[in-house]
């Protein structure tokens, strides 16, 4: 269900003649094959939000980040398109889901109906809600949008406009908030997945884990960390995805694929 013809950047605007009750803007509403992670290859509902309060410069879902794009849907009209698909598994993505406050309300729905949920967040907001997977995603240094690799070729500014280069130290300073991944570790089953763009990556993830093991109350196995390669394209995955299983055998984590991307390549709603 392609819900992402609505532009509207200002993601505060929620007036609209049409909503009456709870919304959430939505850029995807699609089922598909879950493509990273522990759950990769399992039958999902994808629920994807439009708005980030990061700016990685790899983004797959551009018209959820740099240039977000969505039609505000009730929540009752985002259960009854989930409900249509004959799966148990949803995912909310985005974008970054855990910026809205109406996302609990839609996994406390989902929970009352039976479903399994993953929430696939940046790590950077914790919010009190029934998640039964917490798919978190540390940006780490080698995802900011410098004015030398951004999709905007020079920076795109705080407001979401181009030019200007302003996300860049805005991505760089709210990245890690190592006190929302403590909470989030703590309270939900979880995976930590690291997009992995080269082995450089690779020490900055061993002082964020120790960092994190240090400040959470709960266990982080190595079997709970996994290296994903860096690519929303076959092409650039074909340029990662060896060295990025490579590093995985070396230190011990899991390697999650891109199935999604192996599949359909970058078509939406995949």
């Amino acid at each position: 269900m392609p819900v992402s013809d609505s532009v509207d950047v200002d993601m505060e605007d929620t007036a609209t003649a049409d909503i009456d009750g709870p919304a959430l803007p939505i850029n995807e509403l699609f089922a598909s094959l879950q493509g990273e992670g522990t759950l990769a290859g399992v039958p999902s509902v994808f629920v994807r939000t439009s708005g980030c309060n990061l700016r990685c410069w790899f983004c797959d879902s551009y018209h959820t980040s740099w240039e977000p794009t969505h039609a505000w849907l009730e929540l009752e009209d985002i259960i009854a398109e989930i409900e249509s698909h004959d799966v148990e598994h949803v995912v909310l993505t985005g974008g970054e889901p855990l910026l809205h406050e109406e996302s609990v309300a839609l996994l406390e729905a989902l929970d009352d109906r039976g479903y399994h949920t993953t929430v696939e967040t940046n790590g950077t907001i914790y919010r009190d809600a029934p998640i039964d997977l917490a798919s978190i995603s540390p940006k780490l240094k080698s995802s900011t949008p410098t004015p030398a690799r951004d999709p905007d070729g020079g920076g795109a500014s705080a407001n979401g406009s181009k030019g200007g280069g302003e996300w860049a130290q805005r991505h760089e300073d709210d990245r890690i908030d190592l006190e929302a991944l403590a909470a989030l570790v703590e309270h939900y089953n979880f995976q930590l997945k690291f997009v992995v763009t080269d082995e450089a990556d690779m020490d900055e993830i061993l002082e964020l884990l120790a960092d994190l093991r240090d400040a959470a109350d709960v266990a982080i196995p190595d079997q709970n960390v996994l290296l994903m390669p860096e690519g929303a394209t076959r092409e650039r995955l074909a340029e990662t995805r060896n060295r990025t299983a490579e590093l995985a055998l070396e230190y011990g984590f899991r390697y999650t694929p891109r199935l999604h991307v192996d599949l359909w390549n970058d078509a939406p709603e995949t």
